[in-house]
């Protein structure tokens, strides 16, 4: 799975597990790619279901180049991703949802 207090999501790549992360760096770029005036505004649109495929895409490659992948959007546009269309938007929203808080740890903090 990888390590969820980085913000870690696996993903399936060409038949070979990959940990996307989201660094500060990668949230800006995806930020001015997407052409949203915020990142509340990206992870809003993603939670209304407002999200295009090219969203995934943005996103999926953004958090494959913070996990250390050196693919580009054309690469993940010709790759096979383990489960689908709908496991990559899945990851890709798992992805954006834990950039942003706080895994539980069972301990209720």
């Amino acid at each position: 799975m990888g390590n969820p207090w980085r913000g870690d999501v696996a993903i399936v790549l060409n038949g070979q597990r990959r940990v996307m992360r989201l660094t500060l760096g990668a949230l800006a770029e995806l930020e001015a790619g997407l052409r949203e005036d915020s990142l509340v505004a990206l992870v809003e649109r993603f939670e209304a279901g407002r999200f295009r495929a090219r969203d995934v895409l943005a996103l999926l490659v953004a958090g494959l180049r913070g996990g250390g992948w050196a693919g580009s959007a054309v690469d993940l546009a010709s790759a096979e991703i383990g489960g689908g269309p709908m496991e990559a938007s899945r990851a890709a929203a798992e992805l954006l949802a834990r950039s942003f808080a706080l895994p539980e740890d069972g301990h209720g903090v």
